[in-house]
């Protein structure tokens, strides 16, 4: 079956710029707020926000939780290693299953992965990843891990020169 083409996103201004930078800092901003800060009437920058979730660059609103308020969890940063790239759809679907793995990237150089695991304590995490080599399915060859000590600065959103129209 042929993939569709990918949709090509609308051409972002100045104004539009203004508002992914102000979701950013505050998703949970009036339109009304938007709207000033943009510079624009309520219903032009309602319909600017609708046309950007609809091509899919404004993905999504979420709430920033302080974990640790609730509880202690570890994080680790995992390098992960196939033995063969031929396993990639199933070893994704089954790291995608698991709760604990709250990012993963596909990286290139000597690892094929980059996960990040926030486990209840270590037990978790080596209980996971055990289970995660122990299946020969899965393919893993290898996993390092990194135990994080603390979050130096933590993801706040992308610069707004990557936002920018290009040109």
């Amino acid at each position: 079956m042929a993939s569709m083409p990918a949709k090509r996103p609308p051409a972002l201004d100045h104004i539009d710029v203004k508002i992914l930078a102000a979701l950013q800092r505050d998703g949970r901003s009036t339109i009304e707020r938007l709207a000033q800060s943009a510079g624009l009437s309520s219903r032009a920058c309602l319909e600017r926000v609708r046309r950007l979730e609809a091509a899919g660059i404004i993905a999504g609103y979420r709430a920033l939780i302080d974990i640790g308020r609730l509880s202690r969890p570890i994080t680790v940063f995992a390098e992960i290693a196939l033995e063969k790239q031929g396993r990639q759809d199933r070893f994704e679907r089954h790291l995608a299953a698991i709760e604990q793995v709250v990012e993963c990237w596909q990286i290139s150089g000597p690892f094929d992965y980059l996960a990040r695991f926030v486990c209840a304590d270590l037990a978790q995490y080596e209980a996971l990843t055990t289970g995660l080599i122990d299946d020969a399915d899965l393919g893993v060859a290898r996993i390092v891990s990194h135990v994080a000590l603390r979050p130096v600065r933590r993801f706040t959103g992308y610069p707004v020169s990557l936002l920018a129209p290009k040109g």
